[in-house]
């Protein structure tokens, strides 16, 4: 009986957080390594033309990046970066970009 309990308020932590099951944030920021190149380490982007990551939304990103995946949202350079990720992948690099301070920056 105690085993259920814990369990369930367990579980009732997770829902309540919002990211149960949501990815790894430490395992993210290792995978962006390629991410760097043009939306810049912390995800804020090195010029205008590749969108800011940093404190989008973690739903927004796996959306984004499945979505390119599939070839339902195109673009000639996401379409080749997201078809290798798997969905623990993506979920990683949405947990770490989502948690990181977006700018407000004009280049």
């Amino acid at each position: 009986m105690m085993k259920r309990i814990w369990v369930l308020a367990s579980l009732s932590v997770l829902v309540a957080s919002g990211n149960a099951l949501a990815g790894n944030p430490a395992a993210g920021q290792a995978k962006s390594k390629t991410c760097a190149a043009c939306h810049g380490a912390d995800g804020n982007g090195v010029t205008a033309d590749f969108p800011r990551l940093a404190g989008q939304h973690a739903d927004y990103l796996v959306k984004a990046m499945k979505d390119y995946k599939s070839g339902a949202r195109k673009n000639a350079i996401m379409a080749p970066q997201a078809a290798n990720l798997a969905l623990r992948d993506i979920e990683d690099l949405a947990a770490f970009y989502s948690r990181q301070q977006g700018l407000t920056q004009k280049y």
